[in-house]
């Protein structure tokens, strides 16, 4: 014998069942689409100091919301940025706190988790030491090769021998991205042009002289090409945005040069990528991410 009602007391029940079951698997659908993450790591070439507007996270990364990650994560769908860049940063800041004006930015990699899906990595100028080869390279003078005399002694090349250092440090670092956020895809970012691709340079808009020029275009170049050995070798992309920032350099005139000189007319640091540089360096990283 049936009860009067009991049929439709249990298709309630099934109903309503099915409700939160339904509601459940939206729910995590929802949450895990919230949660994947675009981690952007790196130095000033990817904070972007200067540039409008600079970020208070802290202030002293000197961390723009028009730099290159921020660019690129705008024509990303259902991923969140974690912009932990931070001007002076090293590999060491990776895995350690750095102190900065105003501040300490934590760990650059406490940023990835099993949630990251894509991770752009911009470092190894301060590795070799950027801001010193700055200020041994300028020249009073637009003669001679006071920084090849610097840097070559006796036949050997000091700053070869810290790329070729840093090399396995940044292999180091790659490595641990990948153990960190082991369903992202990671790009190691190269360094644009600083100085003309030919050519003497243009002292002293760029105090380098022009026996100097055909020696730090070597090293950048050099640079960028242990950047691309080393994302080859453990499992990343090497996005190169040296080749479309040739005629874009330092020299050239303001609205077509992507680095400023040492005297900036566009909002940025000194030798450090404006507006359109972050500009160019972004759909460089674009590029790579839709070829992947």
């Amino acid at each position: 014998m049936r009860v009067a009602g009991s049929s439709r007391a249990t298709g309630r029940r099934a109903w309503f069942a099915r409700s939160a079951l339904g509601a459940c698997l939206l729910g995590a659908l929802l949450l895990t689409a919230a949660c994947q993450n675009f981690a952007a790591l790196g130095d000033s070439y990817t904070a972007g100091p200067v540039i409008p507007v600079q970020q208070t996270d802290p202030a002293g990364c000197l961390r723009s919301d028009h730099n290159y990650p921020h660019l690129v994560a705008a024509t990303l769908s259902g991923m969140v940025l974690r912009d932990v860049s931070c001007s002076g940063a090293t590999t060491t800041d990776m895995t350690s706190p750095q102190s900065v004006s105003g501040g300490v930015n934590p760990p650059q990699f406490n940023s990835l988790d099993e949630n990251t899906r894509l991770v752009t990595l911009g470092i190894s100028g301060n590795d070799i030491g950027f801001t010193e080869i700055l200020r041994n390279c300028f020249s009073g003078t637009p003669n001679g090769t006071p920084c090849q005399d610097h840097y070559v002694v006796n036949g050997d090349d000091q700053l070869s021998d810290r790329i070729v250092a840093t090399a396995q440090k940044v292999a180091a670092v790659v490595q641990g991205i990948h153990s960190r956020a082991p369903n992202a895809r990671v790009f190691v970012v190269g360094y644009p042009a600083i100085l003309p691709d030919t050519g003497p340079g243009c002292w002293p808009q760029m105090p380098v002289t022009s026996g100097d020029v055909p020696y730090l275009r070597a090293k950048e170049l050099e640079l960028d090409g242990m950047l691309a050995a080393q994302a080859a070798a453990n499992g990343a992309a090497y996005v190169d945005t040296y080749t479309p920032s040739i005629g874009h350099d330092a020299c050239q005139l303001p609205g077509t040069r992507w680095v400023e000189p040492v005297a900036p007319a566009a909002p940025a640091a000194p030798v450090h990528p404006n507006a359109l540089g972050m500009q160019g360096m972004a759909a460089a990283v674009e590029a790579a991410i839709q070829a992947a």
